[in-house]
């Protein structure tokens, strides 16, 4: 029997549940007054630097070469530094549940441009799965955001660059995984080259005095860069397992743990449509899911 480090879809919870733990996080921090791009410095920092103390713990020999150095820089830019930052933003506007739909729309970019590259083309049953899954996003997407609060068209197309970013992460990452590499190693190096650029824009933007927005909520800081380091361990052996298309439905668990606890814990509202287009999503979840299974 396959352990969880082994399973795609076990991964593909797990993972999915702690994306998804971002979203109200993120929502009470900037609610607080804490700038988007900063929360996004704490979430690749606190992650790149757990992370990498557990590789020192561990006897890590780190060797960076070339390949590596770029791998890093690419892959935190538009894996991390430019989707977190967009999600960041727009969660005010949209509500942490609607921004999480946003992932959904990942599979089906995802999809097209591992087609056009040849990375990995999925089952019939797969491609079903994630139209039906995009068909249902398309629903929520034309919500708008919560009940009786309809956001501005600019944060709807905001919101929608974030898959846009996930999926070019998510096939560069397996295009040019380096030889050799753990997961782990990759999610380090990717998370402080991210954590780097974002204090570059935190300095200029905000200045050195916006970090004081922190110390007014530890346990929260505390429980992002727990949630974040565990997540980006999976995600990146998601990414071995299960490949770009399939790795790309981590939005849809994410989504779902978005809308309930932005439901049930921060109190937002949405339209029977949104919960509608929600359902048709799982249905696509269940049928891609099943493709990965026979494709195994």
């Amino acid at each position: 029997m396959k352990s969880l480090w082994d399973q795609a879809f076990s991964l593909l919870l797990v993972t999915g549940t702690l994306l998804g733990l971002t979203l109200p996080f993120s929502k009470i921090a900037t609610g607080a007054g804490v700038p988007p791009i900063l929360w996004a410095f704490v979430i690749s920092f606190g992650a790149g630097g757990v992370l990498l103390i557990v590789l020192l713990l561990r006897k890590h020999r780190f060797l960076l070469t070339g390949r590596k150095l770029r791998y890093f820089v690419i892959a935190a830019a538009i894996s991390y530094a430019i989707p977190n930052l967009l999600m960041f933003s727009a969660i005010p506007h949209l509500g942490a549940g609607y921004t999480g739909i946003m992932f959904t729309l990942s599979p089906v970019i995802t999809l097209v441009l591992s087609i056009l590259l040849g990375v990995r083309r999925p089952n019939l049953l797969g491609v079903a799965g994630i139209v039906i899954g995009f068909a249902g996003a398309l629903i929520v997407a034309l919500t708008r955001g919560e009940a009786g609060q309809p956001a501005a068209l600019f944060w709807v197309i905001i919101g929608l660059l974030i898959p846009v970013s996930l999926a070019a992460g998510n096939i560069y990452r397996t295009f040019d995984w380096p030889e050799n590499s753990g997961p782990i190693e990759l999610a380090v190096g990717s998370h402080l080259a991210a954590a780097a650029m974002l204090l570059v824009g935190l300095l200029f933007l905000e200045g050195i005095g916006t970090f004081g927005h922190l110390s007014s909520m530890p346990q929260l800081v505390l429980a992002q860069v727990a949630s974040a380091s565990a997540m980006f361990v999976f995600f990146f052996r998601l990414q071995a397992v299960g490949g770009p298309v399939y790795l790309s439905q981590i939005g849809y668990v994410g989504a779902a743990v978005g809308l309930i606890s932005g439901t049930l814990v921060l109190g937002e509202r949405y339209q029977l449509l949104t919960w509608i287009g929600a359902a048709i999503i799982t249905v696509g979840i269940v049928m891609t899911t099943e493709a990965q299974r026979q494709k195994a």
